[in-house]
Formats: C-alpha cells, structure tokens, sequence
C-alpha cells in the first residue's frame, strides 16, 4: 500500500522519470505533428491522408509489438527496457530531420512502432501500477498521465514559442525554407527531451529484481496467457482502451480545425493545439483522485459522458466564426473528457483484480485490441478530411469519435455489472 499524496523521496524520483519517459518517448512520432499539422503536411507536402498512412505504419509495427512486450515486462527490468527504447527513439529523429521522402516517413514510423512500444509500453505501465499499490491506483495512473500532460503542454508552449522565434518574421510571411528550418530546430529540441529522459530512467528508476518472476514465466507463459484470454472482463477493458483511444487520437485534429474553420494561421492553431495540453494534468489528477474514492470505472463512464458533450460542439457547429472563447471552451470539454480517461483506463486492472504477476501480459493483450486505432484511426481522419474539405469534414471526424464513445460508455456499464457479479459477498 502506497500513499501517493506524500510518497518518500525514492518513489517521487522513480515516478518523475516514468512522467519524463512516458511522455518523451512519444514527442517526435505524435506530438509533433499534433502541434504543427499544417507546418508538417507543408514542409513535408503530404495530404492527411499519407500522414495518416505513416501513422497506420506504426500501429501496424505496434500491434504486433504489445503482446510480445507484455511478456517481456513481466521478465526483464523495467529500467533497461525503457533506456533502449528511449535511445532508439531519439535515434529516429535524425532521419526525421532530414525531412523524408513518402516511403522513408512511412520506414520511421514503423521503426518508431517497435522502439516505443516492443521494448517500453508494457513496461511503463506495470512500473506505474508497482507504484501504485492496492489501494492508489487512480492516483498512480492520474499522476502518471497528468504529470505526462503538464510537461507535454509545457513543451508544447515552449516549442511554438521557439518555432516562432526561429522564423524571425511573421508567419504569414514565412517562406518555405523558412518554416522548414523552424520544424527542423523544433526536431531537434524534442530528441534531446528523449536523450535526457533515458538519463533520468538511468539514475532514477531502480532496477528490478525479476529474476524470480523470469524464471517463473519461462515455465507458466502459455498458461498466463490462457488465463488472460478466458477473463472476459479484459475483453471489455480492451474495448473501452479502444474506445477511449480514437478520442485521443481526435486530439490530433484540434489545431486543423482552427486553422480550416476558424482561419487561424500556422502558430494561432498550434496554440489551440496546445491549449488542448494544458487540460490534461488537471483532468488525469483529479479524475484519479475521485476514482480512488469512488471507482475507477465510475469515473471512465463520466469521462465518456463529458467526451459525447464536447464533441457535439463541433458536430452540431454550434461555434459562430471568431469566437474565441467559443472554440476553446468546446476544446476544454473534449479534452478533459480525453484525458481523464487516458489517466484512468489502466487502473481498471486492479479493480477487475488481474493478478501483479501478469500485468504485461494483460496490458499486452488489451493494447493489441486497445490501441488498434493506430492503424485505422489515421487514414480515416484523413480520408474524412480530404473528401470534404472545411467544416463538414471535421464534423465527420468528431462524429467518428462520439460513436466510439458511446460504445465505450455501454462497455464500461457492462464491465461494472460483470465486477459486481464476481465480488465476494
């Protein structure tokens, strides 16, 4: 049991660098482009549609990545995983600078599927569910995901603020050249984040004793699988990852939104998008706290309840052009819903009461059903987009996303009455 409104010094630093590494780790393949989307699609001359092809790329590489990771967290040290991933990660970045063609885009985002998820996904979140213990694990997960949030939309602030620095004119005005030196400093800035935050992993995360665990997984890993497989409660929560997933990924779509409907220029957009950011600590922290003191999954069915309701600002237009309080308003609502359900999905694990032991395999399992939005997710919203330039296409999209939320909202319904069904009395 851990108490994490006051954890000892050890812990604080262990869970600072898997904040650090959880959220470094992702910067270059998405973070990226969901800041500057229309300064990548220029700079790089693609249409949201072959963006969204690379990102089916990864999540390609990635589904087949976060089963086999799951067994490989629950039998190597989390430290060591984690490192290799990160500086793989950062190694990318080098290509990705050179701006790449069509074909060599698409090679990265494939090798980024496996350095981000093979040798790290499952192993940050069988870390954080270490941390959290029994009884903390809304708070373990929310602090995860709203410190990943607040240093996200730190750096999201401070990357426009560089990117406009280093156009050195207005960027109306701005050549092509010009925005592509901006991108690539922007590139740069975010390898060294992922540099650092190896070093981090490196003094601040202890090493894990598993040789007991990994002797034991040699013998039993068929038999944990089968176990996994036959607990339809992790079918369900795999459903409401996926769910809650093709939700985040909308958030990739808030800066074009501003900049096709709303006439924001290249950085007014990229500040919407990170506008987006700076919701998700609150959202994740307190949408954990309360889930502690009430249930995890009755905090995921608010969170869907929230998410419909921010969606429907756009798919019903109820935003008059220019009216900036409007547009952001419409985006917090969206967004908090998003992201109290990123910080919240995995603390499901011990209220369905799926064992420590096999924690990976299970985030393995969910993941590779969760996550599949990786692969559709991105030539759906490009197709959308480029079939019906301006509004309707965005209305397309968020209405994409309101469907899946009502499916993840009956999910999570049904996943508490199977939970109340296998209590003990």
């Amino acid at each position: 049991m851990k108490d994490l409104s006051s954890p000892n010094v050890s812990s604080r630093w262990s869970l600072f660098s898997l904040i650090l590494a959880g959220e470094a780790i992702f910067l270059l393949p998405f973070v990226l482009a969901r800041i500057f989307r229309p300064t990548v699609l220029e700079v790089l001359d693609l249409t949201n549609l072959e963006l969204g092809l690379a990102y089916s790329a990864y999540g390609i590489v990635a589904m087949g990545s976060y089963f086999f990771g799951g067994l490989l967290a629950d039998r190597f040290a989390a430290q060591r995983l984690m490192i290799v991933a990160l500086v793989t990660t950062a190694i990318g970045g080098f290509i990705f600078a050179r701006e790449p063609s069509k074909l060599e885009l698409m090679i990265i985002y494939g090798y980024w599927g496996m350095t981000t998820i093979l040798v790290f996904w499952a192993a940050l979140i069988r870390s954080t569910r270490s941390i959290g213990g029994s009884d903390s694990q809304g708070a373990s997960f929310g602090w995860l995901d709203g410190g990943r949030g607040l240093l996200a939309a730190a750096l999201a602030s401070v990357s426009v603020w560089v990117f406009e620095w280093r156009l050195g004119v207005e960027v109306e005005t701005a050549t092509l050249v010009e925005r592509s030196a901006a991108l690539s400093l922007i590139i740069w800035f975010f390898m060294g984040i992922v540099l650092l935050a190896a070093i981090c992993v490196w003094f601040f995360l202890p090493p894990s004793d598993v040789s007991r665990n990994k002797a034991k997984t040699k013998k039993t890993v068929s038999k944990d699988v089968c176990k996994i497989i036959k607990m339809p409660r992790v079918w369900l929560q795999a459903i409401i990852v996926l769910c809650a997933y093709v939700a985040y990924k909308g958030t990739d779509n808030f800066s074009l939104y501003a900049y096709d409907v709303h006439g924001y220029n290249d950085v007014q957009a990229a500040q919407i998008g990170s506008f987006s950011f700076w919701t998700r600590p609150a959202a994740a922290i307190l949408g954990g706290l309360i889930a502690d003191r009430t249930k995890s999954s009755f905090m995921i069915i608010f969170s869907f309840l929230i998410l419909i309701l921010g969606s429907s600002g756009i798919i019903f237009s109820i935003i008059p052009y220019g009216l900036h309080w409007m547009l952001l308003s419409t985006v917090c609502v969206a967004s908090i819903g998003i992201y109290a359900l990123r910080g919240l999905y995995f603390a499901l694990l011990e209220e369905s009461s799926i064992p420590l032991a096999v924690t990976g395999t299970a985030v393995g399992l969910i993941s590779v059903i969760g996550y599949t939005p990786d692969i559709f997710m991105g030539p759906v919203m490009g197709y959308l987009l480029d079939r019906s330039p301006g509004e309707l296409g965005h209305q397309h999209v968020f209405g994409v996303v309101a469907i899946f939320a009502m499916i993840g909202l009956m999910a999570t319904v049904l996943l508490r009455r199977r939970l109340r069904m296998i209590e003990p009395s």
